[in-house]
Order: structure tokens, then sequence, then C-alpha cells
């Protein structure tokens, strides 16, 4: 005899979205290959989800549900700290979700708690209205912007990356592109070198210029 067949949830047909998504991107996420993932018929989805809108705008939901939250009436700058770095780890995990999370039009309660514990925080740290909309902004830029180009890059870890500084500096001529072979071989070539370590420098160098700025 086979398993038996699970109950559907909406619970269940969102982790099966997110799931798919994960695995092969949202191109391959439709109604017919979640009710396949899910042993199930595509209308009985119908029950949980009403169409492929609102299976996208919850998935935005959920991500922001998987972000911790800044706590206003803390220190603004340990709690902003705190949530881009857990918004990095989160988007990482669901790189398919930056081509969502500006789109959307149709917020959850996730993303609107988010929102409201963001703008708190600011305003809380002494953030005039326009100086918050300001930080935010940045803020938000730098960490999607970050994400994106390290998803982006052909390498994930510093062996990978001197592999292909390598591979590239191999045909360069004698004496050619002096700056790029200097910094190839001077950082990127060094033993702990990563990527990824640019991230909290550049981050907390932001929180410092918002800070003078507030």
């Amino acid at each position: 005899m086979g398993e038996p067949v699970r109950q559907l949830s909406r619970e269940r047909v969102l982790a099966a979205a997110v799931a798919i998504a994960d695995a092969d991107g949202l191109g391959a996420l439709t109604m017919r290959s979640l009710a396949a993932a899910l042993h199930a018929k595509p209308m009985s989805l119908y029950h949980y989800i009403r169409n492929k809108e609102e299976l996208l705008d919850a998935l935005v939901d959920g991500v922001f549900a998987e972000i911790d939250l800044p706590v206003p009436g803390g220190d603004w700058r340990a709690e902003v700290r705190r949530r881009c770095l857990s918004a990095r780890a989160v988007l990482a995990r669901h790189p398919w979700a930056l081509t969502l999370i500006e789109t959307r039009t149709s917020p959850g309660p996730a993303t609107l708690r988010h929102h409201d514990a963001m703008l708190g925080v600011l305003r809380g740290g002494g953030f005039s209205l326009p100086m918050t909309a300001h930080a935010y902004a940045i803020i938000d830029a730098y960490v999607f912007g970050f994400v994106l180009q390290e998803a982006s890059l052909p390498f994930d870890t510093g062996d990978a990356a001197t592999q292909v500084a390598d591979a590239i500096m191999a045909g360069f001529a004698a004496g050619e592109y002096p700056h790029l072979v200097e910094f190839a071989t001077g950082h990127v070539n060094q033993p702990g070198y990563h990527f990824g370590g640019q991230f909290t420098f550049g981050l907390d160098l932001i929180l410092d210029a918002l800070a003078n700025a507030a």
C-alpha cells in the first residue's frame, strides 16, 4: 500500500510553493506544478488560494515573516543592523523573492508588521519623517542590491573566487591591467577572502552615515 495522502491546508500549499520556487525559480511555479508536488488535483488548490496573484502575495508575506522584526524603543542602530543581517540571510535562502517584493500591491499582515516596525525603530531613533524615508530606502537598496550581486557571482567561496581570478588573469598580457592584477593577487587571492564579508562593512558604513545625518 502507498503512503496515505496528507490533508491539504493553506500552510501545506504555501510550503510546497516555496519549495518549488527555491529549487527551480518562480518560472517553475504554476498551479499545475504546485498541485503535482502536493499529489492533488489543480482545482483542489483553489479552496486555499484563490488564484496565482494571491499565491504570490502570500509568498512575499511569508518571506517577511521569516525576517527578524526590529523592536521599536530599542537602540535603533542595533535593531536595524539585526534586521538587515536577518533579511540578507532570508533573501539568500529565497532569491526569487527579490523579483516580487517591490511589485506586489496587496501586502499581507507580516509585510505590514515588518514595515511598521522598521518605521517605528527609525522614528524612535530620532529620525524625522523625511529622514526616515531616506534611511529606509537607502538601507533596503543596499541589502537588496548586495543579495542580488552575491547571488549573481560565478563563485560562492573563497577558493572558487581565487580560481576565477586566476583564470581571468591567465589571459592578461604581461603588464596589462596592473590594478586588476594587484587587487586579485593582493586581496582576492589572500587566505580568508569571501565576497560576503563585505556586507557588514558596508552596512556599518551606511548606519554610521545615517547616525550623523539624523
